[in-house]
């Protein structure tokens, strides 16, 4: 993302003469939102240091922003008025996803509620976990006009450093979701909205605590990218409140499609018999859906025998016990990106703001006091 230079001024009724070249500057940064000087220069055959000049000339008019490397354009929509404007007019934003089919519709719709009500319209492209390399997808966004990003990208293993190479010097700014990341020599924070999974597992460890459990387990989608946060939170509350992380259920399930997956949900419940483990935190919905079927099927009472409780609540309230549940705040993920960015195109200077929203905590059936022994 450009780190701004200093703000433009109040615009001016000065405006370029038609077909000059500073004409020609103004057009591409209104059209493309950001431009960069070396990369323009080229495309119009003249010297960075012109187009320099020419965007000072701007700039000093109230027409453009300039910020390192570059420029900016002024004209993001206010939200007093995003909402009256109709759809062609909206400033176009770009967003990537890892999966359009769980988990993120919600923060896209979220995302969507926020730009019609701050006159930002939203492309929206799929991309896969663990992808090898996203650069490709992002740049599409880019190229159709995106003049910002929402993303959730790749961070871990060569396409994270792939991404993250890109992000240090995007052409225009980008707002990660549910992803952290610093970029560059310097080693700056990206702008980010994050669940604070780890904070949520300690919700839920401490819940399941005050009904009386003293053999708190853990199983979890190793799939997930948030398994590592989630499973910080539990070691840790259970360290505080003086709870064993060993001798318990602490158990990865694969994927779903993975011909493993009954396997270890078995394993789950017979690890759940064996140590005494009295309450299960799970995730996500599926996997805890498959442990209290097993859990039953084995003669198992739940919540009686054994509480479970999801870390998710897509589908929790659907089975029967309803799942108790953590909920991330998936709409409220994307709707504070949307507003980050759209206060990013408007006030390209501001400082960076990395936001962390608490899930909240949903009691049901699944859920009682441990029986007693």
């Amino acid at each position: 993302m450009a780190q701004t230079e200093r703000a433009a001024p109040a615009p001016t009724s000065w405006r370029p003469e038609p077909g000059s070249r500073q004409a020609e500057v103004l057009t591409a940064v209104t059209e493309r939102g950001t431009i960069r000087v070396t990369e323009l220069a080229a495309e119009l055959g003249v010297t960075p240091v012109t187009v320099r000049r020419d965007v000072s000339v701007l700039a000093d008019a109230g027409l453009v922003r300039r910020v390192h490397g570059g420029a900016t354009a002024t004209n993001v929509l206010p939200p007093a008025i995003g909402a009256a404007v109709g759809a062609r007019h909206r400033v176009p934003v770009g967003m990537l996803v890892p999966s359009l089919d769980y988990y993120w519709p919600d923060v896209a719709r979220g995302a969507e509620e926020e730009a019609r009500r701050l006159g930002l319209r939203i492309t929206l492209r799929g991309s896969v976990y663990h992808s090898r390399d996203e650069r490709a997808d992002v740049q599409r966004l880019v190229d159709s006009g995106a003049r910002g990003l929402l993303l959730a990208p790749t961070m871990d293993g060569p396409g994270g450093e792939r991404i993250r190479r890109w992000l240090a010097d995007a052409p225009v700014p980008a707002v990660l979701m549910e992803r952290r990341a610093v970029l560059g020599e310097v080693r700056r924070s990206a702008e980010s909205v994050v669940t604070d999974h780890a904070g949520g597992s300690t919700m839920a460890v401490h819940y399941l605590a005050s009904l009386g459990h003293r053999k708190i387990g853990l199983a979890f989608s190793q799939q997930s990218p948030h398994v590592h946060q989630i499973r910080a939170g539990w070691l840790s509350s259970c360290g505080e409140l003086g709870l064993p992380t060993e001798e318990v259920v602490d158990l990865p399930v694969p994927d779903r499609r993975d011909p493993g997956f009954d396997e270890a949900i078995e394993a789950c419940v017979a690890a759940a018999v064996s140590t005494g483990t009295t309450a299960l935190l799970v995730h996500s919905d599926p996997e805890a859906v498959r442990i209290v079927q097993r859990a039953e099927e084995q003669g198992l009472d739940v919540p009686g025998d054994l509480s479970v409780l999801a870390y998710d609540d897509q589908i929790a309230t659907l089975t029967s016990p309803a799942l108790s549940a953590v909920r991330p705040p998936r709409r409220t993920i994307g709707r504070t990106a949307t507003a980050l960015l759209a206060a990013r195109l408007a006030e390209p200077d501001r400082p960076v703001h990395c936001v962390r929203v608490s899930p909240t905590l949903k009691v049901r059936d699944s859920s009682g006091p441990p029986r007693a022994r």
